[in-house]
């Protein structure tokens, strides 16, 4: 990394650490899979990168990843009812992937004392009831503390051990995250929160989360983060297939097409910088603590920050060093290199739904992509289904197949003609007999 570079990370950093008050903060950059920089701020518990710091909701992602093994392994499916696994809760009509991905309008915190600052129980001793449920299900993105408890009660029944148990042997072990734990081990730093009005600051309480612990009970240090960051870029370790990582990173109930927005995945964040880049990651706070971790699969690079502080740490400040990173030292993209086209050349180019111009294109990966020419259109890339189909894999037409002819491009309905409503072709509803005049 350049030495430019690193004093431009190392700014952002500081006034970071200056501006939120933080008492310590770590922060990192991930590149080609390692923590290529990092560095400490502040006078308290010395920080660098192999001090824990409570996740929080990173944990959550972890969760995910045990619950996608047990799906990858047959062992369940994401349109499971909770109830098949989990029976007697007030959410058992709801599905695992909607709790993945905050849809089951599940409560965003489970009853009774705040669970981040109490000390935990089981899942008989929250006493759920009706009001636990507080949307109807898939009706809208609602934040759940309480749905990843119940997900993660639902990885130990299945497997029939402890979720901690389990996502130590299954993920973070394989992973090689070797200092990350469920209650602080080793060297880590002491959680505060900071006086509003004055430069005092307070300790805050620790405990055991029993239930909710795969909402928010992992501690990590930076080393361990950033491994988890190379993970969801695609450095797997066999923890799960990297087509399962891509499922994760897919947005929920939301138009990804948009200039700007942001979505939840199935234990990740996702969300697109007013720049037009979609990161990655998850933010996580937990009495405190504040930490961040967020990835640019298109630059291969990834951020973390881990401070010990209830409020104040910008949680912008990954996504910042993302961005200060491909700005100074931009990824050089491979050269491009002509490929056979997986179709015949001449079922390519503009084809035509009524008088809408549209293209197809082949294009890298053994991809086509269907898109308006011109002028806006649905768009989608589809993938060879292995019996001369093809299926969509984004956009408008993600998950719906595609047939193709010499005459006619058939998909969802649609007929795709090669000039406007093509009478030798079968137009849904014919052509006028008079034609275009």
């Amino acid at each position: 990394m350049l030495d430019s570079t690193v004093a431009t990370l190392l700014a952002r950093t500081a006034r970071a650490q200056r501006a939120g008050r933080v008492p310590s903060l770590v922060a990192g950059v991930v590149r080609a899979g390692e923590l290529v920089w990092s560095t400490g701020r502040g006078a308290v518990d010395e920080p660098h990168r192999d001090v824990q710091y409570r996740l929080g909701s990173i944990s959550k992602t972890v969760t995910a990843i045990t619950v996608l093994r047990l799906r990858d392994e047959g062992r369940l499916d994401l349109d499971d009812a909770l109830e098949q696994h989990l029976p007697g809760t007030p959410l058992g009509d709801r599905t695992l992937g909607q709790l993945l991905s905050h849809l089951a309008g599940a409560g965003s915190e489970s009853p009774g004392r705040w669970w981040e600052r109490a000390p935990g129980t089981t899942l008989d001793g929250l006493g759920l009831s009706d009001a636990d449920v507080v949307l109807p299900a898939a009706r809208r993105f609602h934040y759940s503390n309480l749905g990843f408890g119940l997900l993660g009660e639902v990885v130990a029944r299945v497997r029939g051990r402890a979720w901690v148990e389990v996502a130590r042997d299954e993920v973070l072990l394989p992973l090689a995250m070797t200092r990350t734990t469920t209650r602080p081990s080793g060297r880590a730093a002491q959680g505060y929160a900071v006086h509003p009005w004055a430069e005092v600051v307070q300790i805050e309480p620790e405990h055991d989360a029993e239930v909710m612990a795969p909402a928010g009970q992992l501690w990590a240090t930076a080393e361990d983060l950033a491994r988890l960051g190379a993970f969801l870029l695609g450095d797997t370790g066999d923890v799960l297939a990297p087509a399962t990582v891509e499922e994760m990173t897919v947005p929920a109930g939301v138009d990804p097409s948009a200039p700007g927005w942001s979505s939840y995945g199935l234990g990740v964040q996702v969300q697109r910088t007013t720049e037009g880049t979609v990161l990655i990651g998850h933010g996580g706070s937990m009495p405190g603590f504040l930490a961040g971790l967020w990835v640019d699969r298109e630059e291969g690079t990834a951020a973390l920050a881990l401070g010990n502080t209830t409020s104040g740490l910008d949680g912008g400040l990954p996504a910042g060093l993302l961005a200060d990173l491909r700005a100074a030292e931009p990824r050089i993209v491979d050269a491009w290199a002509p490929t056979p086209s997986p179709v015949p050349l001449e079922l390519l180019g503009p084809w035509y739904w009524g008088p809408s111009p549209y293209v197809l294109r082949a294009v890298p990966g053994g991809l086509l992509h269907l898109g308006g020419l011109g002028r806006p259109g649905r768009s989608s890339r589809f993938r060879p289904a292995g019996d001369g189909t093809w299926v969509g894999l984004d956009g408008y037409f993600a998950g719906e197949t595609l047939r193709l002819d010499p005459v006619a491009l058939n998909l969802a309905t649609f007929v795709f003609t090669r000039t406007p409503y093509d009478p030798a072709a079968p137009v849904p509803g014919g052509v006028h007999d008079a034609g275009w005049r």
